[in-house]
């Protein structure tokens, strides 16, 4: 996997269990100018004529959610990270063909997602059983949503943990593009039309496939449902 140099401690790492978050202040780039807040892809218009502090930004607005939707993809926090650094390599590698017909977060999810689909390709037969954390720091408010609930009895905390390991897996196992939907919609919040531009399919083809998805998921979790 190429890499280069970011700047330093831009993508930093994913969160790890017990440890304070921190991220870089990389400012708006005409934050002090008095003129309205640039769009995404106005700063990647930027980016595209030479300026650094445009990417800069971009890749410290959006570090987060790579690393989210990558840990979800690998459930491995240092593959994550690598992929996700990957992705913004890719972004201002191709800076000079960005023409902004799209938004720039649907570009960037599509590098996002066909990035994820060759790692899965690549590593089908290498990769060992994903281990599953239940008690990691969720990505975004750094709190653990998986620790036993004190109002629960060990019974139930345990099927609690089941079902949610079930869920994981049974996630990872769904075709390519609709595990990638899936993860989009579910955890990056992204509605039909997002990711219909980010799959390149029209949005009633991404209802479609979301909908087999969910059947699927319902009907491999009926046991948990």
């Amino acid at each position: 996997m190429s890499s280069v140099a970011l700047n330093p401690g831009l993508l930093g790492s994913a969160p790890r269990r017990g440890a304070k978050k921190q991220s870089a202040v990389v400012e708006h780039p005409n934050a002090n100018s008095g003129a309205a807040p640039l769009t995404d892809a106005d700063l990647m218009l930027r980016v595209k004529d030479g300026d650094d502090a445009a990417f800069e930004y971009l890749a410290e607005k959006y570090r987060r959610p790579m690393l989210g939707f990558m840990y979800r993809v690998t459930r491995n926090t240092h593959i994550a990270e690598e992929l996700a650094q990957e992705v913004f390599l890719r972004v201002y590698r191709a800076r000079a063909t960005y023409n902004a017909e799209a938004k720039f977060s649907t570009w960037l999810y599509r590098i996002a997602s066909n990035l994820s689909v060759n790692y899965l390709r690549d590593t089908k037969h290498e990769r060992p059983e994903m281990a599953v954390s239940l008690d990691e720091p969720d990505d975004e408010t750094g709190t653990t949503l998986d620790l036993a609930d004190k109002s629960l009895t060990v019974e139930q905390n345990i099927l609690r943990r089941e079902r949610l390991d079930a869920i994981r897996r049974h996630v990872q196992a769904l075709p390519e593009r609709q595990r990638n939907a899936v993860l989009m919609h579910k955890y990056q919040d992204m509605d039909y039309r997002q990711i219909a531009a980010v799959l390149n399919i029209s949005e009633s083809a991404t209802k479609s496939l979301l909908f087999r998805a969910y059947e699927t998921l319902r009907e491999r979790l009926k046991d948990f449902i």
